[in-house]
């Protein structure tokens, strides 16, 4: 991997950067939220980490402890074979957490291009997020946080190859965790 450089957040040079990537990640919001699921997988790169690690609350000035490290337990720590195994079982109609479906908004903020590698091929994204799933009549599950990605730029657009996504909540009230981020 080419050596990452911090890019300055007022460097209007990106803007078209980031300007693409804002509409990579709202493509991927409306891929969720039509059910599209399958498409939505081709948007990962065969080695993409997807991961939500735990939040923890933690003493003032233990800022480290706030998630939990890699190897650690989390909500999920998958690769692309869970992804499609997760895929596979919500597009057979037959998922008991999601009969009847849910409604679900994905919002996506604050978008920011944290690292650029030389070629601009490679990519460090930070977003903040809003899920809203509905189901039934009175179900309502709210998820916010924050997600860090990293983005490869192939022949066939942007792939994820990494995404950590981090609930600003440690207790989640959702009977089951069914909708993807």
């Amino acid at each position: 991997m080419a050596e990452l450089e911090v890019k300055n957040p007022f460097d209007w040079s990106e803007m078209e950067l980031w300007w693409n990537i804002q509409q990579f990640f709202y493509y991927e919001a409306d891929l969720l939220d039509t059910r599209s699921f399958t498409e939505w997988l081709n948007l990962f790169d065969e080695g993409v980490t997807y991961r939500m690690p735990l939040t923890r609350n933690f003493p003032k000035g233990k800022d480290g402890l706030e998630y939990s490290a890699s190897g650690e337990a989390a909500w999920f720590d998958e690769g692309i074979e869970t992804l499609r195994q997760r895929v596979a079982q919500l597009n057979t109609g037959m998922h008991w957490a999601e009969e009847p479906v849910s409604r679900v908004s994905h919002l996506v903020s604050n978008i920011r291009v944290l690292n650029v590698d030389q070629n601009k091929k490679e990519v460090v994204v930070k977003c903040r997020f809003f899920v809203y799933q509905n189901r039934l009549e009175d179900e309502v599950n709210l998820f916010v946080g924050k997600r860090e990605d990293v983005l490869k730029h192939t022949e066939c657009g942007w792939k994820i190859l990494r995404r950590e996504i981090l609930l600003d909540q440690n207790v989640l009230l959702a009977k089951a965790l069914t909708t993807f981020f």
